[in-house]
């Protein structure tokens, strides 16, 4: 379970296990950019899970991993401001084998966050009245 917190300002906040993660809105949103935005880690969460799968597809075939980088780019409609388009590069390493690019790619396409968002999950939110405290 992961519980969201409202620490002051714009900032909210989850916790999840041990960990807090923290996030805040650029000024021009009202916030202090003291931290990511919560879409900024939307973002991250799939870049970072694409990286894991290409990190480990190189690992498990005993790849070098030295250089490699993944860059991401995402654009959205200037009037709606929804999501339009989401484009990762992945730089492979010096001397990459050509043999392992398309596997590569497969592997990055396994990734549990870009599924997510292919064939989205029903979200349901609900109201409880707090006890006073």
């Amino acid at each position: 379970m992961m519980t969201i917190t409202f620490p002051g300002g714009v900032r909210v906040n989850a916790a999840i296990d041990t960990f807090d993660i923290v996030t805040d809105q650029p000024a021009e949103n009202g916030g202090d950019n003291s931290a990511p935005s919560p879409f900024s880690l939307f973002l991250a969460s799939l870049g970072t899970c694409a990286g894991f799968f290409a990190l480990r597809f190189c690992q498990q075939r005993d790849l070098p991993t030295e250089g490699m980088q993944l860059t991401m780019e995402s654009e959205r409609n200037p009037d709606s401001k929804r999501l339009e388009r989401i484009k990762m590069i992945l730089t492979l390493p010096s001397g990459f084998p050509d043999r392992y690019h398309r596997p590569m790619l497969r592997a990055i396409d396994q990734c549990a966050v870009k599924k997510a968002l292919l064939d989205p999950p029903e979200i349901s939110v609900d109201l409880a009245q707090s006890d006073g405290i």
